[in-house]
């Protein structure tokens, strides 16, 4: 879907998930998911649940991308995406990994994006690649800025005399490249200056706090449309984190599906049963996929695993042929 235009035909299910809709032509050269075909996977198909949201050690998970990969077999999962933060790195170790094992791969990323409430607000990106097209070169833009961030908030705790250095940053996330606000906070509990990362969040690196420092953002439109323009589908992920409820989430909501948004996670390893239901009552009413997944990080979120979030996270294997079917026409 592009810009403003919606579609008008498209079936309805009482679960919160949309029906298939009619195939649709891809650009030439873009990505799908790694299904059955010379030196691709084979999905195994007594499988029958997938998880659309993961983190390696790419950009702030403790897990490389090919034991993402693994932990997504060992839950019986039958499709993944990765999905790091602000980087598509992690794609070939994670596509090689899974047409080993014979899962189907997903190539994505997620991107912070600007806020529209008093929370943060996050648009995951799938069928994207690490290619050098209009999405992997904005990335690279935002990872740039990141690392001027990164050693702004070294300063910044330094200047209030909390002895947590960049250098020590950089080996905790195992190199510059991935380092995010998580690894300060791993940090911050190391030096003695934070009882958890919950507790260093509250107390130094959240958005308000005596650390925090401002990074470069994009709009929730401004990423729609490089996804557009690289073959892809953006999808807000866990959107109560925007901090908005009943009709401002609406209004934010259907604001993102006119811009052209193809989904909204609402099948999310912390939400509530009750939670997930209206979510899967907002896709429906602005004809989003609801899609899911754990947005598994390992250590810094040990509640959360792969597949199953906190036990109770199933996202049903159709959901991946609906977001398929919303990627751009040719």
């Amino acid at each position: 879907m592009s810009g403003g235009t919606r579609r008008t035909q498209r079936g309805r299910r009482g679960d919160g998930v949309r029906t298939a809709s009619p195939g649709r032509p891809r650009p030439t050269g873009t990505s799908r998911p790694d299904r059955a075909r010379p030196g691709g996977p084979t999905p195994v198909t007594s499988r029958r649940v997938i998880d659309l949201h993961t983190h390696s050690t790419v950009s702030d998970g403790s897990d490389d991308p090919g034991r993402v990969v693994e932990l997504a077999v060992e839950a019986g999962c039958s499709a993944l995406a990765l999905t790091d933060h602000d980087s598509l790195a992690g794609i070939g170790p994670a596509r090689r990994r899974a047409a080993e094992l014979g899962i189907t791969f997903v190539p994505g990323c997620e991107v912070s994006c600007r806020p529209v409430g008093p929370g943060g607000m996050h648009v995951l990106v799938y069928f994207v690649e690490q290619d050098g097209g209009p999405l992997d070169e904005e990335l690279g833009r935002l990872r740039q800025d990141r690392r001027r961030r990164n050693l702004a908030l070294a300063d910044r705790l330094a200047a209030l005399g909390i002895p947590v250095t960049y250098d020590r940053v950089t080996a905790i996330a195992g190199g510059e490249e991935g380092i995010g606000r998580p690894h300060f906070a791993v940090a911050l509990v190391e030096a003695g200056a934070a009882e958890s990362i919950d507790d260093a969040f509250d107390r130094y690196l959240a958005n308000d706090r005596p650390a925090y420092v401002g990074k470069a953002r994009l709009t929730g439109p401004d990423v729609a449309a490089l996804a557009r323009d690289s073959g892809g589908v953006a999808v807000l992920a866990h959107p109560y984190s925007m901090g908005l409820e009943g009709t401002e989430l609406a209004r934010v909501v259907g604001d993102l599906a006119e811009s052209g948004f193809g989904g909204i996670e609402a099948i999310y390893g912390r939400y509530s049963p009750r939670q997930r239901t209206e979510l899967g009552h907002l896709a429906r009413r602005f004809d989003l996929v609801a899609t899911g997944g754990s947005d598994h990080h390992g250590t810094s979120k040990p509640d959360l695993r792969v597949g199953t979030g906190q036990g109770d996270l199933k996202v049903p294997d159709k959901v991946l042929g609906l977001l398929e079917a919303r990627r751009p026409s040719g």
